[in-house]
């Protein structure tokens, strides 16, 4: 089936969750796109379609009603659109066969997942197949990882028109922020920490820093950082920044993607920037005794009190009120003085309002923007590139601006 024989561009899938109705609110400003909502009830599929008719002029948005659990409905829905959108998580329990449904029929796919075991699953599994059909599968369109991804692709490209060479070492360094975790991702953590729990595989993966490249792949980035630290570069002290586990593998499986274009020896880290060696140290304790207790049942039982479920939310004013920035230093290979800075930064609540936007861009960049990467698994960076930029900068709030050094 041809692109122009298929009824959509677009299908949301989980349009009727949280941060499924946030794209739903933003596509809906799309006038000439060919777009649907799905899900599996459709009494709450209608519920978010009446929601929109204000954004969509009366015009009522199609419904696709399909099961994760049915594999029919699946191929079914996928045989429709150009591209299936998911905001269905967490992915290891309800993605694998919505992913092998595009891979085969030849649809391209995004969403929003961090899960590093599932991915490092699907990508061997499924490549082949979706490299056969043409198929663009696209993981981790969120603020994990489209920060850390295109802000590393978008230094290295100034590097080498500035230098002519790339940064042989680029640290991610999470600055001021605001906003909350979503429910989605909460979720899809707790998934993974039981997938640990349970397989020393599973623990081994997460432990890797290149699990998300071909099996054997190696390179001189070590563990993620786990201890307060002192940064001379940004003469700042840092903690561990808990997206890092994730943002590094996407990371650097773009730079094997696109060839290794950075160097063989290309290394890169990410943490969080802190006002003092005594808040690095304050953040680094707490993050370490929430994962701690997040990995036993009393202990997930009291925080998760604490914590949003999935389909739960901040409101518009909260939303709109978050902010965040990361500023990428790029280490030149032979000379100090012509290293590089780089910050991203967006206007919205990272995890759910920027999120949302940021989803949307990149589903539509799959079926609008003239892409030339084969079928197959790829990130944002290696598979959109120049064209998701354009977007994120002239469309969902980010910025993209080299700075100075101080």
């Amino acid at each position: 089936m041809t692109d122009t024989a298929r009824e959509f561009d677009i299908i949301l899938w989980g349009a009727t969750g949280f941060t499924g109705q946030l794209v739903a609110e933003y596509l809906a400003g799309e006038g000439t796109l060919r777009w649907a909502l799905g899900g599996r009830s459709e009494t709450k599929l209608r519920a978010v379609q009446q929601s929109l008719l204000a954004s969509t002029g009366g015009v009522e948005i199609p419904l696709v009603v399909a099961d994760s659990g049915d594999e029919g409905s699946l191929n079914a829905m996928a045989a429709r659109s150009r591209v299936i959108c998911s905001t269905v998580g967490p992915y290891a329990r309800y993605g694998t066969a919505l992913v092998a449904s595009c891979a085969e029929n030849g649809t391209h796919y995004c969403d929003l997942t961090g899960e590093v075991q599932w991915m490092a699953r699907v990508i061997p599994t499924y490549q082949s197949a979706a490299a056969a059909s043409g198929a663009r599968i696209v993981h981790s369109c969120g603020f994990d990882s489209i920060p850390s991804d295109m802000g590393t692709w978008f230094l290295q490209r100034q590097m080498l028109a500035r230098h002519g060479v790339p940064a042989r070492h680029v640290k991610s360094r999470v600055g001021r922020n605001r906003g909350t975790a979503s429910g989605g991702t909460v979720a899809s953590m707790l998934e993974v920490l039981d997938e640990a729990r349970r397989d020393k595989n599973v623990r081994a993966l997460l432990a890797d820093p290149y699990s998300l490249c071909p099996a054997g792949t190696t390179g001189p980035d070590e563990r993620d950082q786990t201890v307060a630290r002192y940064d001379p570069d940004f003469q700042r002290w840092t903690c561990p920044f808990i997206m890092a586990a994730i943002n590094g593998r996407v990371v650097r499986r773009s730079h094997y993607l696109l060839g290794k274009p950075w160097g063989d020896d290309f290394r890169f880290d990410e943490a969080q920037l802190c006002s003092s060696r005594a808040q690095a140290l304050r953040n680094t304790l707490a993050m370490g005794g929430v994962m701690l207790g997040l990995s036993t049942g009393p202990g997930r039982k009291l925080l998760q009190r604490f914590l949003p479920k999935p389909g739960e939310g901040p409101d518009r004013a909260q939303r709109e009120a978050g902010h965040y920035e990361l500023f990428f230093h790029g280490v030149h290979p032979e000379d100090s003085a012509c290293d590089l800075r780089v910050r991203v930064a967006g206007t919205l609540d990272p995890g759910y309002g920027s999120t949302a936007r940021m989803l949307a861009e990149s589903a539509l960049s799959l079926a609008e923007d003239p892409l030339t990467c084969a079928g197959g698994f790829w990130t944002p960076a290696s598979a959109l590139g120049e064209h998701l930029l354009e977007r994120l900068t002239s469309r969902a709030g980010l910025t993209f601006e080299e700075v100075a050094i101080a």
